[in-house]
Formats: structure tokens, C-alpha cells, sequence
């Protein structure tokens, strides 16, 4: 059992292109091209946090165990079935037995086993060896079965080993993921042009070859929103993900084009460093929340496309509770609560911010307001790389404005070591009373319980579910 908490991963398999078919491609081309805002900064899911990885490499190169459906249950990939004990401690999972890689080596569950291994090793830079480190065992009692044990409960096992950072790669590739990828799925890597483009290619000893629709995509990576719409109507690009609604305005009145509009699972938020001494101060946090007005973020990031959020969880999915109104925009209160919390001075913060329009946007209007709180803001603008390395990697800034693309990640919050450095023994042992439960209705009131919790703390500013919008060429 899994709780239903869905992202649609950008994928040439099924989730992105199936939901473009109605109405935008009607039929589906031999070749297509994609443009998206941010490029990968390298192509092994296990190896880097930034989403672009698996959008462009999940289900297409490389392959998981099980497979998230876009409407959010579990279905099978390379396992064909599975099933856990009682006590949700220990999983079986049947593997298919055509699997094999690219360069021809066979995929079996010794090499699963050698896989979940290396995501748990001292060594891994598995963004998730949380999820690896918690299998006390990892057996291969044969070649098509593997046999988990975990430490604890974890109901949602299934769900988890089906996204990017539970890839199985091959044993004497792997190390070259990053930029020469191996993997067991349709297509393989063409050439990849850095700062410009990067090219799939269908596998044609792919073991279901015949139902590949789509033989070659070109994703094309444009981060300006003029010059987004600029390549989709020279004809550059047949589809855009993700795309500025003020770009998609010029759009709408050409009938070429389909626009198409979807929520998400995405989180945008203004991160606190909860290492910086004043941050450590929840009346320092709750000032900072109550200074900022959700709606003129949202409206200055994504043109208002996209819903508030008081928690770190969105509307639509199992067990939301709108919590907006526990940290409101209140300028006077947040006055009040930095004079009570720092009599002796201005706070002084840098705001640093990745480089996608929804963060230098909505950042300007951030630091506006947390200026008019009293709070002294320096804007740090970086690119993605450095933002990965400083902020996500080393943990160098006091606030950051981010979205947050995965599905269900509020373990982060109790994740030791992860850049924002939250740590709350209350919240570490709710989470774990949800990961180890398997009634539905447990699940749900302890889902609640967790967003009231970190809206109460104001773990950060939580500001906005953004909605994606898509622009397609007709046909």
C-alpha cells in the first residue's frame, strides 16, 4: 500500500507524452523536441539532486523496480509482482526475465542486490540512501527474486523504489552514468551538447521494441521565457514544459498551439539555514512568514499560476489540511516578533537564488517585503550548478527561494544532515509512526498532523503549489 501522492515525471515512456496526446499529438511523430528551462548536470539520477536528471532519464534509460503511474499508484516495471510480511518488514519482489542493459549484460537480482548496495554504501551520493541504508538485508535467492529486510516499517517501499534515485544500474558501467548512461530502458543516449541540447534514441533490442512510438527526442534546453516562445514559433521545438506563463501569453491566440495546464506536486518555498543563529528562533521564523504575502509571490513567480500552501504538502493530494492561516501575512505582527526576538538590532539575511524565473522573480518580491519588516536582505543570485554545490551540497545560506518536485518528501524534514539542518525530535517520531503504518485512515490524520506541525514551527516559508503549463504544437 502506498499513499497516493503523484508527480508526473517528464518522460518519454508514458506519464508527460500520454497526458500531451489529448489534444495536443494526436498521433504520435517519429521524432520530437522537447524544450525544457533547466539542463541536467549530469545524466545518473544517483548522483544529483536536480530534477532535470530524472525527467529526462526515468523510465526512458534507465528503469526502477516498480513504476509511478500518473495517477499516482504503483505498477510493475522490472518487477513483475511483489509482496511484503505482515509486518511491512520484509518485501519479495519478482523480477521479469527479459531484462537486460544496453551493452547487453543480463539484469538479474544479484545485480538489484549490488545496486541497493551501493545506494546505501559509505561512499553513495544517492540523495535518498536514507531509503538504502534502512535494508538491513538485500538477498538474491535466486536470479529472479529479491528479498528485502528493513529495519522498520516503511508502507510505502514500493512507491519509493520506483523513483530515479532507486535506479538499478549496471555493475561495470555505472560509474560512468553521469555522462555515458547505461541502463535497461527504451532508449539510449545520441549525443548530448552541453548548454544546448541532448538527444535519445530508441533501443532497438529494447525487450517491447515494437511499442516505442516515438524513435528520437531532442530536448532542447532554453531558460529565457522570450526565447522559449521564440524556438516554438520558429518551429524549433514541438513542445515546452514548464514554460512562463508570460511567455505562454503570446501563445494563446495562435492556433498552432495547444496550451495545456496541470498541477503538481511541487512545493515552493523560501528555505530557512536552521544552523544560522537567529533562524534557530521560531519567533524569528514566524516574523519572517508573517512578512510575507503568498499571493504576491506567486503572482511576481509564475503570474499567478499556482495555489498557496501554509505546509509542506499541496492541495489535491490524501490528507491536505489548508493551513494558510497558521503563519498569514501580517507585517505588523512580523514587526513585532523580530523587535520581542532581536531587541538589540536589524537582522541581517542573504537571500540566494537559483537561476529558473519563478526564484529571481518571486525573490525580488521577498526581499521587498522582509525589507519592510525591518529585515536587512542581500539578494545572492547564482546559477544552478552553484546553487547544487553551495546551497543543497554544502549547506552556504541563510534563506533560499526553491521548488521542491518530489513526491511524498516530508521525510526530508527529519532527514539528519540535509541542507536546511531542521531538526525536531517530535517530527522525526510522527514521521515514523507514518512510514510504519498500513491503515489508511492512521495514515491520513498522521499526514495532518505532520503539516501542522512544521506550519506551527514555521519550518519555512511555504508559499505555493505552482501549476505547469505546457505549450504544444498541434499535430
Amino acid at each position: 500500500m502506498t499513499v497516493s501522492i503523484r508527480r508526473r515525471h517528464f518522460t518519454l515512456a508514458l506519464p508527460a507524452l500520454a497526458a500531451l496526446a489529448q489534444p495536443a499529438l494526436a498521433r504520435s511523430p517519429s521524432s520530437l523536441t522537447l524544450g525544457m528551462t533547466l539542463e541536467p548536470p549530469g545524466l545518473d539520477p544517483t548522483a544529483g539532486a536536480a530534477s532535470a536528471i530524472a525527467e529526462i532519464m526515468l523510465y526512458n534509460v534507465f528503469e526502477t523496480l516498480t513504476k509511478i503511474r500518473p495517477d499516482a499508484s504503483v505498477g510493475p516495471l522490472l518487477a513483475q509482482s511483489w509482496h511484503s510480511s505482515p509486518d511491512l518488514k520484509q518485501w519479495t519482489f519478482h523480477l521479469r526475465d527479459n531484462a537486460r542493459f544496453s551493452n547487453g549484460a543480463p539484469l538479474t537480482a544479484q545485480t538489484v542486490q549490488w545496486a541497493f548496495t551501493r545506494a546505501a554504501s559509505e561512499g553513495s551520493t544517492n540523495k535518498d540512501r536514507r531509503t538504502f541504508t534502512a535494508m538491513r538485508q538485500i538477498a538474491a535467492p535466486d536470479e529472479r527474486t529479491v528479498r528485502i529486510e528493513l529495519e522498520q516499517p516503511d508502507a510505502d517501499l514500493p512507491f519509493k523504489l520506483g523513483q530515479a534515485t532507486a535506479i538499478i544500474a549496471e555493475p561495470g558501467s555505472a560509474a560512468g552514468n553521469a555522462t555515458r548512461p547505461v541502463g535497461s530502458g527504451p532508449y539510449v543516449l545520441d549525443k548530448w551538447q552541453r548548454g544546448a541540447s541532448l538527444t535519445l534514441k530508441a533501443w532497438p533490442q529494447w525487450r517491447e521494441a515494437g511499442a516505442i512510438a516515438i524513435g528520437r527526442a531532442v530536448f532542447r534546453f532554453i531558460s529565457d521565457p522570450a526565447a522559449q516562445v521564440a524556438a516554438l514559433l520558429a518551429g524549433d521545438v514541438d513542445a515546452f514544459v514548464r514554460m512562463s506563463e508570460r511567455g505562454a501569453a503570446r501563445l494563446k491566440a495562435d492556433g498552432r498551439f495547444a496550451l495545456l495546464q496541470s498541477g503538481s506536486r511541487a512545493k515552493t518555498i523560501v528555505a530557512f539555514n536552521h544552523r544560522h543563529a537567529a533562524l534557530r528562533d521560531v519567533r524569528v521564523r514566524r516574523a519572517l512568514c508573517a512578512a510575507i504575502d503568498r499571493q504576491a509571490v506567486l503572482q511576481a513567480g509564475q503570474n499567478g499560476l499556482g495555489t498557496p500552501i501554509g505546509s509542506y504538502y499541496t492541495p489535491g493530494s490524501p490528507g491536505y489540511v489548508d493551513l494558510t492561516g497558521v503563519n498569514a501575512y501580517d507585517p505588523d505582527k512580523a514587526r513585532q516578533l523580530l523587535k520581542e526576538a532581536l531587541p538589540d538590532g536589524p537582522l541581517s539575511l542573504t537571500l540566494t537564488l537559483p537561476p529558473t524565473p519563478y526564484a529571481r522573480q518571486g525573490g525580488e518580491v521577498v526581499a521587498a517585503q522582509l525589507a519592510q519588516a525591518g529585515v536587512r536582505v542581500k539578494v545572492q543570485n547564482v546559477e544552478w550548478a552553484q546553487w547544487l554545490s553551495h546551497v543543497y551540497g554544502q549547506a552556504q545560506f541563510d534563506l533560499t527561494l526553491i521548488s521542491h518536485v518530489e513526491p511524498l518528501d516530508l521525510g526530508n524534514w527529519s532527514k539528519p544532515g540535509y541542507y536546511w539542518g531542521y531538526e525536531n525530535p517530535a517530527f522525526n517520531a510522527l514521521y515514523e509512526r507514518l512510514r510504519a503504518s498500513a491503515d489508511e485512515g492512521e495514515r491520513l490524520k498522521l499526514l495532518e498532523q505532520a503539516q501542522r506541525l512544521l506550519a506551527e514551527d514555521a519550518a519555512a516559508i511555504f508559499l505555493y503549489q505552482p501549476h505547469w503549463l505546457t505549450a504544444a504544437r498541434k499535430g
